[in-house]
């Protein structure tokens, strides 16, 4: 069977994946000369104006800009631009109006008030511990053997066939490396490329809330018409009639996240097989975050491309970091048949182009790990889940199952804060510990106000420290 490539009509005055060729009439002026001076700024100019009005001269006279001039606000309200030695002017702060609802991440603002509070963090997703030796020695060795130069576009072929084998090895497909697997700068930017490259404006996207907060981002950059989808607590299970009443042949793509972020929920293979019939019949694709298919406890990880009819409909998407707690190498992939690959290829050209060269060959030593290596990990995470779960049921929280992932979804209503981001709030400040708010992770936020999100991904003392803190501080009301 042959397809047509499919990719957003946006993308289609490309040819082939490549590099822009941009004349000197394009490149701008860089943005910073005269910092002992008080300034406004100025709006970019070109070069060859500035070539041509002085071009009898021997030297060049330049506007005096300044880039620490500048600071960033999370509200759309005149700000005082401020320099060294004092306010300069007011500007209204400029963003496109795809973007104007969206403010500083929640990551952002927690981690801040954890520093300045000296909270435990047990909000953002990253570990306090590092990754494994054997991972980090085979970037140092690539670095040292001179693999420091742009990688080839879609990832190198020693990852590349790393990705396909493990592929293989977990869903029993058998992929080509070249021609459907593109490496991207982590899964946000796979997500980011899979929706850019096959989304056109207008198109419908069904997400399933809470969900992953660059998904809303993404898609409104891309101009999609987002229906969302709420999975309810205690069980967040799939609301199978919803789903029927909002899928439709006008339905362009669902966004599928198992293991899910934030409420630790993985998809059975009942609610895989319903949304995989419904894809079929409605000829709808299916964009698949599975960064979390290693952490699964309580079940094992199901990827929808391996459902009878799924491969040719799905883009899935995965990354290093999690896995090999390697989050700021920020090595990710998609999977794709050839047909929906080029879409994704497209816009991983013209977003990113390539990816770390160094961390790619490591990555690729990575996935080749024995199976050990996997055991060992969900046990030493179900060891980290137990302390934090059982700590945070004996402080007095209703704790909701999460059979993947290293987050838990809780629900903070005994203290008698009014919503989450004031618990949230509270908790940093008189506790001494972070959680992130789940408010953030719905179109409709008062769908989640009552629940928070704390994660284990760290070592024991620090989850035990953390712990202690809310039972000695953190009292009912």
């Amino acid at each position: 069977m042959s397809f047509p490539f499919l990719f957003a009509s946006q993308m289609r005055t490309f040819n082939a994946p490549g590099r822009l060729d941009l004349s000197t009439e394009m490149l701008l002026l860089p943005a910073c000369f005269r910092p002992s001076l008080r300034i406004t700024l100025f709006k970019p100019f070109l070069w060859t104006n500035i070539a041509a009005k002085n071009k009898s001269s021997s030297s060049l006279s330049f506007p005096i800009v300044r880039a620490s001039s500048v600071s960033t606000f999370s509200t759309a309200s005149e700000a005082t631009v401020m320099a060294q030695d004092g306010p300069i002017n007011q500007h209204p702060l400029q963003v496109a109006k795809r973007l104007e609802k969206f403010k500083t991440t929640i990551f952002t603002q927690m981690s801040s008030l954890a520093i300045k509070h000296n909270a435990i963090n047990l909000g953002q997703g990253f570990p306090n511990f590092d990754g494994p030796d054997f991972v980090k020695d085979a970037a140092i060795q690539a670095i040292k053997d001179g693999k420091n130069q742009y990688a080839r576009g879609y990832g190198i072929p020693d990852l590349n066939s790393a990705i396909a084998s493990r592929f293989q090895k977990d869903t029993g497909i058998t992929i080509d490396p070249e021609t459907e697997i593109t490496v991207t700068s982590g899964c946000t930017e796979a997500i980011a490329a899979t929706i850019l490259g096959l989304i056109n404006p207008g198109d419908e996207v069904i997400l399933f809330a809470p969900f992953y907060d660059s998904y809303e981002a993404t898609l409104s950059m891309a101009g999609a018409k987002i229906t969302c989808i709420t999975l309810q607590p205690p069980d967040f299970a799939l609301p199978l009639e919803k789903l029927k009443s909002k899928i439709s042949k006008n339905t362009r793509a669902i966004l599928l996240n198992t293991p899910h972020n934030p409420t630790g929920k993985m998809f059975t293979k009942e609610e895989l097989e319903q949304i995989s019939l419904l894809c079929i019949e409605n000829d709808v694709l299916v964009f698949s975050d599975e960064v979390y298919d290693k952490l699964a406890f309580e079940m094992d990880h199901i990827s929808i491309a391996s459902l009878p009819g799924m491969y040719e409909r799905t883009v899935t998407m995965n990354s290093l970091g999690k896995t090999f707690s390697l989050t700021g190498w920020k090595i990710g992939w998609a999977i794709a048949p050839p047909h929906l690959l080029w879409g994704v290829k497209q816009a991983h050209s013209y977003l990113t182009f390539a990816t770390s060269t160094p961390m790619q060959y490591a990555a690729a030593v990575a996935l080749n790990a024995p199976d050990s290596y996997y055991e060992e990990l969900r046990k030493d995470y179900k060891g980290k889940k137990e302390i934090l779960v059982d700590g945070l049921r004996a402080v007095g929280f209703r704790v909701f199952p999460s059979s993947g992932t290293y987050f838990v979804v809780v629900d903070h209503t005994p203290f008698g804060l009014p919503d989450d981001v004031a618990f949230c709030e509270y908790l940093i400040k008189e506790v001494g510990v972070v959680a992130i708010p789940t408010s953030v992770f719905y179109l409709d936020k008062e769908e989640g106000k009552n629940l928070v999100r704390f994660t284990f991904c760290k070592d024991e003392g620090t989850l035990r420290s953390a712990v202690e803190r809310m039972k000695e501080r953190l009292v009912k009301k």
